[in-house]
């Protein structure tokens, strides 16, 4: 089984921590994979002055590996399924951004809805901030603090990969 299934949402309205709280949740039984878009290009993942610094900073692809990881810094952009297959070894993919990728996605949003996100959704996590009823009918509702029924809905609606 290789599942993916993405997230989407306004900047702050929860999407690293519904990912993170699902990741806890799988984390026993399944090998897990989060794969985070950064469209403005301002994760910082070195600290100036290291060797794996020094070495990113020359334009060469750098792995980096220890007992206990291994860190890829690329300077190429990967498509979803370049990561897929450099990651190969995984259950369930859990993706934040990238809108348009084609995969089943949930929208998070707290407090108010963007309707532009509507296109490109399957189902939204909410919390009581939002009002139901300007949620269109084909969009399934989701409760932002129901982790187990939202991982029921992945298990049901993600793609397999």
């Amino acid at each position: 089984m290789r599942l993916a299934i993405a997230f989407t949402g306004p900047s702050n309205s929860g999407k690293t921590t519904l990912i993170e709280k699902i990741a806890k949740k799988l984390i026993d039984k399944y090998k897990i994979v989060i794969v985070k878009n950064d469209p403005k290009d301002k994760a910082k993942f070195d600290i100036e002055g290291k060797d794996s610094y020094k070495f990113f900073q020359t334009g060469a692809e750098v792995v980096i590996t220890s007992p206990t990881r291994t860190t890829y810094f690329s300077h190429r952009k990967k498509n979803i399924e370049n990561i897929i297959n450099m990651v190969d070894d995984f259950d369930i993919m859990l993706v934040e951004g990238l809108k348009t990728l084609p995969l089943p996605r949930i929208a998070i949003f707290r407090n108010t809805i963007d309707e532009s996100y509507f296109d490109y959704i399957k189902a939204v996590a909410i919390d009581e901030s939002i009002d139901k009823s300007k949620i269109p009918q084909n969009i399934e509702i989701l409760d932002l603090n129901d982790i187990d029924s939202i991982i029921d809905w992945i298990f049901k609606n993600a793609k397999r990969v």
